[in-house]
């Protein structure tokens, strides 16, 4: 299994709205890092859902239940998109500057590339994010 991050803007698509659909397509994604690492998962694999923009914080662990397929948002057909489903919240929210202040996870990709919208999250990283969380895998 891998670990991923993904993030959304809670104004346009939160934690609430997915846990209220039950699954949804992770579409809208038009960066080509991104898309390598969307390509790269497989099914059980487990994302943190992040919160971009307002709160910044994790605030979820959802599954992957598609792997990557074309987007339905893209009418080029270029894009690709997976589908999650919510796995559960988490206990506590794991802030952005929470993640900058423990210098174990100084190297995580949201660190590292603050931009990318997907990003893989390495098993000791997850740990530690869950531990912070107060969240049990």
């Amino acid at each position: 299994m891998r670990y991923w991050l993904m993030k959304s803007e809670p104004d346009a698509f939160s934690w609430d709205d997915l846990v209220k659909k039950g699954r949804a397509e992770w579409d809208g994604v038009r960066n080509h890092t991104a898309q390598l690492n969307m390509k790269a998962m497989a099914l059980g694999d487990r994302a943190l859902f992040y919160h971009s923009n307002i709160g910044l914080e994790c605030v979820g662990i959802m599954e992957i239940v598609r792997t990557a397929q074309q987007d339905s948002t893209d009418p080029t057909g270029k894009w690709m998109a997976v589908e999650v489903a919510p796995v559960k919240p988490l206990k506590r929210f794991v802030t952005l500057k929470a993640i900058k202040a423990e210098p174990s996870l100084a190297g995580m990709e949201l660190i590292r590339q603050s931009r990318l919208s997907v990003a893989p999250v390495r098993a000791e990283e997850w740990a530690k994010i869950l531990d912070m969380a107060q969240t049990e895998a």
